[in-house]
């Protein structure tokens, strides 16, 4: 969806999970991030994989920002208010990621910067069988530092990729500043897995590995085992455990949750990881029980696997309204256990907009105002 320059971007649901939480004094910005902004194609209706030395037809293509545009989508399209600092090239694709998120999706881009010159990172994802196989390029902008803020804002939270042996100033100046980080991982090509490697994760609020990262950053061969070795590192460790749900531990008090996960028909696992952060940033910055968090990121990775593309994929509030309405009589899993499980997001919920199940129209780069 797109507004014109200056204007609010019109989401189909208003929903302010923080509302009743803010008072005059609170910074302006609930989550800062940054990060690389790709341009993701996605071609859609593969049947298989490209075989070698042939030439496959895909059924559908579309066109959405992608990188850290994932996260900073899914956190705006959950209500909270969304700070993006990126290095955008000054072609064709950075004019329409930059658009795509500031008018279409509200997020606030005033410490970005377009580099001359430059052309946007690419990435071409293949999405088949529920699975994805992806081609990048690019350039690393030439003089990132100068284009970025040598200061985070002040913020509720922020959100952070951590790589082995290297720190980010930014992470540690964000939680002097008052900000909640919040930290995901890459996988460690160097193989050696040394938790103390991950230097800014002694800044961090949450640690979000998935559990084969976990498991080898603790030596452990038990995810919920690995979990509670993080918890003495920071407040809450969460570990994602595929098609089996999520576990976390809250290092300050001793408690566990655990949700399992919702079985839906996955179409493109693309971004899933950075939705399920962003549904636990929202939680805990709402500041909900942990099992409430837990299960919140859980839904909103799920309704994500459902579309194509990695951004745009992300749920609203109207579309988790319409999976609520239908789950309590027509999901194929126990309704009575989805009711009590999610029975908190009652009070949250708008009344459904749209039927079941929503299907977004992906755009493609190229056609003119007139025929968009």
């Amino acid at each position: 969806m797109t507004t014109a320059r200056g204007e609010q971007p019109h989401h189909d649901a208003e929903v302010d999970p923080l509302g009743c939480l803010r008072e005059p004094t609170d910074p302006a910005c609930d989550v800062f991030l940054t990060g690389t902004v790709f341009l993701d194609i996605i071609f859609t209706g593969l049947d298989s994989a490209p075989v070698r030395g042939t030439e496959s037809w895909a059924r559908g293509m579309g066109s959405s920002p992608g990188g850290v545009a994932n996260m900073a989508t899914a956190l705006a399209r959950l209500g909270l208010r969304t700070s993006l600092a990126a290095a955008f090239g000054d072609d064709h694709y950075g004019e329409y990621c930059w658009d795509a998120l500031e008018q279409g999706e509200g997020i606030d881009l005033a410490l970005s910067r377009t580099v001359p010159g430059w052309h946007s990172p690419v990435t071409v994802s293949m999405a088949y069988e529920g699975e994805r196989t992806m081609v990048s390029h690019g350039h690393q902008a030439p003089d990132l530092d100068a284009t970025l803020p040598a200061y985070p804002p002040h913020a509720r939270a922020a959100v952070a990729s951590l790589v082995p042996g290297r720190a980010e100033e930014w992470v540690e100046r964000a939680a002097l500043g008052g900000a909640k980080v919040f930290a995901d991982v890459g996988w460690d090509d160097t193989g050696h897995w040394d938790l103390r490697g991950l230097t800014d994760l002694e800044h961090c609020e949450a640690f979000l590995p998935n559990a084969a990262e976990a498991m080898r950053y603790t030596r452990t061969d038990c995810p919920r085992a690995a979990a509670r070795a993080l918890a003495d590192k920071v407040r809450y460790a969460v570990v994602t455990l595929g098609s089996e749900g999520a576990y976390a531990v809250d290092g300050a008090t001793g408690e566990t949750a655990e949700v399992p996960a919702i079985r839906v028909a996955a179409l493109d696992p693309t971004g899933a990881g950075d939705v399920f952060v962003a549904g636990f940033v929202t939680g805990t910055l709402a500041d909900w029980p942990l099992a409430d968090r837990l299960a919140f990121a859980g839904l909103t990775a799920a309704l994500s696997v459902q579309e194509f593309g990695g951004s745009l994929s992300a749920p609203t509030w109207s579309e988790i309204a319409a999976w609520w309405q239908r789950a309590q009589h027509h999901e194929g899993q126990d309704p009575e256990a989805l009711r009590a499980r999610y029975a908190f997001l009652e009070r949250l919920l708008p009344a459904p907009a749209r039927a079941w199940p929503p299907r977004r129209a992906v755009p493609t780069i190229g056609f003119r105002a007139a025929h968009t």
